[in-house]
């Protein structure tokens, strides 16, 4: 069985996309998907100076969002369109993040460590004078820090998001650089409180999309993960654009079921149901 649904993706909506939601929907019928879901930026007190022409990039407005989501669901009755956000996850901004979850009738929320040391590790000076590996390490600390005091979140995104953004220079050539291998105790952590919490973790196609040939987080960290006795999982390709959805997704549920993953989950209403692999 094909995965039917790509639970997470942006549209015009978040900063860094320009693409229409309505062409994010066509694409995805166009696929023989069943359903996706909009999951746009919502990074509260994101850095100032990487976005200097936006006042508050990566903050979507949620009731724009769900505006246009409600007509296209009137125009395409027979597909689903969930409404989700992903929220940039800094601890001391939990009580906001509930407050919006409270306020909005959101099918499932992504949540995401997009900084580490108050930096976009995206931007190259977020490295300078640094030794790789520790920063990677501070990310992996915050993000644990940061699931502990949050409470509204489905799932976990793009775990290792930082490795994608390694400095050509600071990198081991022709490697991928594996957390499980420096970072293991850290990561078990994360993955324990994923596990407790009774969330996800997502498998995030996009890895394959920037050339690593694997996904976000890597196959070390999925294998952990199913040792630990996680089963919950969450697929998305991470689109920005039309041609991105459902990126890679035969390619990953074949690495999915080699692993013993047996279904992935969806939401609807902040609930959680399994469809099989």
């Amino acid at each position: 069985m094909a995965i039917q649904y790509d639970m997470h993706m942006h549209s015009s909506f978040s900063t860094d996309s320009d693409a229409p939601m309505e062409d994010m929907v066509r694409r995805a019928m166009e696929l023989n998907l069943v359903g996706i879901c909009f999951t746009e930026h919502m990074d509260l007190e994101y850095p100032e100076g990487n976005f200097p022409a936006y006042p508050e990039p990566f903050v979507a407005d949620p009731g724009a969002v769900l505006a246009e989501i409600q007509r296209l669901r009137e125009s395409f009755p027979s597909f689903w369109i969930g409404f989700g956000l992903e929220f940039g996850m800094q601890a001391h901004l939990a009580g906001e993040f509930h407050s919006i979850a409270a306020d909005w009738p959101l099918d499932f929320i992504v949540a995401s460590q997009h900084l580490v040391d108050s930096l976009d590790p995206y931007y190259p000076d977020s490295w300078e004078g640094t030794d790789p590996s520790v920063l990677i390490g501070h990310y992996y600390e915050e993000m644990l820090s940061n699931l502990k005091t949050m409470e509204e979140w489905d799932t976990l995104a793009h775990m290792d998001y930082i490795i994608r953004y390694i400095p050509e220079e600071k990198a081991v050539k022709g490697c991928v650089y594996d957390s499980m291998e420096h970072h293991a105790d850290l990561i078990d952590e994360i993955l324990r409180h994923v596990i407790y919490a009774k969330k996800c973790l997502e498998v995030n196609t996009s890895g394959y999309k920037y050339g690593l040939g694997q996904p976000n987080p890597t196959p070390s960290i999925l294998r952990r993960y199913r040792e630990l006795g996680g089963e919950r999982i969450t697929i998305g390709a991470d689109a920005h654009a039309p041609e991105h959805i459902a990126f890679a997704f035969d390619r990953v549920r074949s690495l999915l079921r080699s692993m013993g993953y047996r279904s992935y989950c969806v939401f609807e209403g902040r609930h959680m149901r399994e469809i099989p692999l």
